[in-house]
C-alpha cells in the first residue's frame, strides 16, 4: 500500500527538523572540543607564567622548551656553521632570547619574517645592600622598575627570584645562577585606615618609603649585613666567597588561574607580555611549511623602562643577528640588505580592554573586548608602527581561518604606552605590525585576559611563519 502524498510534507519536514538537531548536537561537541584545546593551551600559558618570575626564567625556559623541540643553541662568542633546515637560538645577559629555523632553500626575496615580543614586566628589583631595620622589623630597600601599579602590591604574599653572578676561571665571564624562592618569604604592609582615613580617596604612595617588604624580625642571630646574602647561600649550592653580586627582583607566589563563570578569563600576573613570548614561541616550533625562507622569534628585554639597553629592542642585537645568519650561510651584506627590504615582522605587546567601569577612558568606536579577538593597535602619532600596508597585510594572514582581530586606538585625550615595534621597525627598516592580547588592569601585579584571545595569538604566529 502507498505512502498518502498528505503526509510527504510532514515527513520531509520531520527530516529536516532532525538534521537541524543532529547539526546543532555536533557543532556543540564541536564547540566544546575547541573551548577544551583553547583552554588547554590558557593552562600552559598560566604554568609557564608562574614558572617564569623574572626575564632569566623567561628566557632559560624558552631556551628549555626550545632545545625540547629540536633547536641548537648557538654561542656568540664562536663562528657559527649553520645547516640549512636547522633550528637555533641564542641568548643576551640571559634575559633576551632570539630563536630561528631556516629552510632547505632559502629564497632571498622571502626575507625574514618576525615574530618580536618583550620577556620584561614591571615590578621591584632589590638594591645592594637592602637591609633596612626599624624598630624589630627588617625590611629589604628597592627600586621600582618600570611603571607598576603600586597599590595592588600590597598585603600579598612576596617572594624573590633572579640571578646570582658567582666568579668562574674567566674574569671577564662570570658564571649565573637562577635563584627562585618558591615560599611567602615578605609583604609590604598597608597603613591601617584609622592612620590613613583618606586612603579610600585616593593616597599618594612612596616609592622609597611605602614600598619596601618586610621580610622578617631581629633576633639573636641577625646579621644586618648579611641577612640576604646568607638568604641566598642557604637557597643555593654557591659559595659565599664565590658570590660576586646579584639580580634580584621581588614577585608574587600566588599562582596564576582560570577565572569566570565558564573559565573565560586568564587571571595571572606578567600576562603583559609573557602571553606574548609564548604564543610567538610555539607559534614558530609549530609551523611546518618553512621550506625556503627564515623565520624568527626574539623576546626582548627591557621594554618596559624603554628599550634602551644593549639587551633591549632600541639596541643592534637583533640586527646583528640577522645578519650574522645571513653572512653564515654564505651570502653577502647586499644580499643581507636586500632580505631586509622583502622582510616583515609582528610585534606583539599586551593592549587596554575596555574598562567597564572607565569607558570614557576608550575610544568610542575602536577599544578592545575580551575575547573578540586579537587587537591591532594604531596611532597617528606612530607609537604603534601599524598602517594600513601592515594591516592588509594582516588581513590576507588569516583569510581562512577561525582567527579574529580588531582595531584598537587610544582614546585621543589619553597617553598610550609603548612598545618594541616602532623602535625595532626603525633599527631594522622594515614593514611591521603592532598587535596584542586586550587586557584590563595592565601592569598591576595581577592582570587579567581572555582564553581565546590567547590562543589566536598563537594561532596568529603559527599561521606568519607558515605563509610562503
Amino acid at each position: 500500500m502507498g505512502m498518502s502524498r498528505n503526509l510527504l510534507p510532514f515527513l520531509n519536514q520531520y527530516s529536516v527538523r532532525k538534521m537541524i538537531q543532529t547539526n546543532k548536537k555536533i557543532e556543540k561537541i564541536q564547540k566544546r572540543f575547541e573551548d577544551m584545546e583553547v583552554k588547554s593551551f590558557a593552562r600552559e600559558v598560566v604554568e609557564f607564567i608562574d614558572d617564569s618570575p623574572s626575564t632569566y626564567h623567561v628566557v632559560k625556559n624558552c631556551s628549555d622548551v626550545l632545545e625540547e623541540n629540536g633547536f641548537e643553541r648557538l654561542n656568540p662568542k664562536e663562528k657559527w656553521e649553520l645547516k640549512k633546515g636547522g633550528r637555533y637560538y641564542l641568548k643576551r645577559s640571559n634575559s633576551t632570547v632570539i630563536a630561528f629555523t631556516l629552510g632547505e632553500n632559502i629564497n632571498l626575496k622571502k626575507g625574514f619574517k618576525i615574530f618580536g615580543s618583550h620577556t620584561d614586566s614591571p615590578g621591584f628589583r632589590i638594591k645592594p645592600q637592602p637591609e633596612i631595620v626599624t624598630e624589630n622589623l627588617i625590611r629589604l630597600n628597592t627600586e621600582v622598575y618600570g611603571g607598576p601599579i603600586l597599590s595592588t602590591w600590597f598585603d600579598r604574599p612576596l617572594s624573590i627570584a633572579g640571578r646570582v653572578v658567582v666568579r668562574s676561571n674567566n674574569l671577564f665571564s662570570p658564571k649565573t645562577v637562577g635563584m627562585k624562592i618558591d615560599e611567602p618569604l615578605m609583604t609590604i604592609p598597608n597603613l591601617a585606615i584609622h592612620q590613613n582615613r583618606e586612603v579610600n580617596n585616593g593616597v599618594k604612595i612612596d616609592k622609597q618609603t611605602d614600598t619596601l617588604p618586610v621580610i622578617g624580625l631581629i633576633n639573636d642571630e641577625f646579621e644586618k649585613e648579611n641577612y640576604l646574602l646568607n638568604l641566598i647561600l642557604d637557597r643555593t649550592n654557591v659559595k659565599k666567597e664565590d658570590v660576586l653580586d646579584f639580580d634580584l627582583f621581588v614577585y608574587s607566589i600566588e599562582k596564576g588561574t582560570l577565572l569566570g563563570a565558564n573559565e573565560e578569563f586568564i587571571s595571572a600576573p606578567k600576562l603583559d607580555n609573557l602571553v606574548s613570548v609564548y604564543a610567538g614561541l610555539l607559534g614558530l616550533i609549530e609551523a611546518e611549511d618553512i621550506h625556503d625562507q627564515i623565520n624568527v622569534f626574539v623576546g626582548f628585554d627591557n621594554e618596559e623602562i624603554g628599550s634602551a639597553t644593549k639587551q633591549g629592542a632600541d639596541s643592534n642585537y637583533l640586527l646583528n643577528t640577522l645578519e650574522r645568519i645571513v653572512c653564515s650561510l654564505g651570502y653577502g651584506r647586499s644580499e643581507f640588505l636586500q632580505m631586509l627590504s622583502c622582510s616583515f615582522m609582528l610585534s606583539a605587546d599586551g593592549a587596554h580592554a575596555a574598562h567597564p567601569a572607565h569607558m570614557e577612558k576608550t575610544d568610542p568606536t575602536s577599544r578592545g573586548k575580551i575575547n573578540e579577538g586579537i587587537s591591532v593597535k594604531i596611532s597617528a602619532n606612530q607609537k604603534y608602527t601599524s598602517d594600513g600596508f601592515s594591516i592588509a597585510v594582516l588581513k590576507q594572514i588569516i583569510e581562512n581561518t577561525d582567527i579574529k582581530i580588531q582595531p584598537f586606538v587610544n582614546q585621543s585625550n589619553e597617553r598610550g604606552g609603548s612598545t618594541i615595534g616602532p623602535i625595532s621597525s626603525t633599527h631594522l627598516d622594515i614593514d611591521a605590525i603592532d598587535l596584542g592580547v586586550p587586557m584590563l588592569a595592565m601592569h598591576s601585579v595581577r592582570e587579567l585576559c581572555g582564553v581565546y584571545d590567547v590562543f589566536y595569538l598563537k594561532e596568529l604566529a603559527k599561521e606568519f611563519f607558515n605563509k610562503n
